[in-house]
């Protein structure tokens, strides 16, 4: 059970799918940034953001996991994405694995590029584990 808590401040509008405020005891994670690569380095879902924020949040499980953290111990998640557009796919798959009523905060960004072109969007996290 996460000991997580997601004050809500006042005099700030509330986040749209995220939290403004996410604090917790215990150790601390942080997962590189994660892109839409396969466990042999190659990218899915070439041109297609849905695909690539699949694997990114598979990806970002699989780190968790080795840190014997899950999403539920996640307080932020940083979005880099190449065209902000992409958003509503990306929190389609964000959701699949996030508490949509205590989600982390979050930042996204949109950037020129990433490592290759590509890759549409890059995702990085950093958990609290009790």
């Amino acid at each position: 059970m996460t000991k997580l808590s997601f004050p809500r401040p006042d005099g700030v509008a509330p986040g749209n799918g995220y939290s403004h405020v996410v604090t917790g005891p215990g150790q601390w994670v942080a997962i590189a940034g994660q892109v839409a690569l396969d466990a042999d380095g190659t990218i899915v879902g070439v041109g297609d953001p849905a695909a690539q924020a699949r694997q990114v949040f598979a990806n970002l499980d699989a780190c968790l996991t080795a840190a014997g953290a899950t999403f539920a111990d996640v307080v932020k998640l940083n979005f880099f994405v190449t065209d902000i557009a992409y958003l509503p796919a990306i929190r389609a798959a964000r959701d699949a694995y996030v508490d949509t009523t205590n989600p982390p905060a979050s930042t996204a960004v949109q950037v020129v590029a990433l490592f290759s072109p590509d890759a549409l969007l890059e995702v990085e996290a950093y958990a609290v584990v009790n």
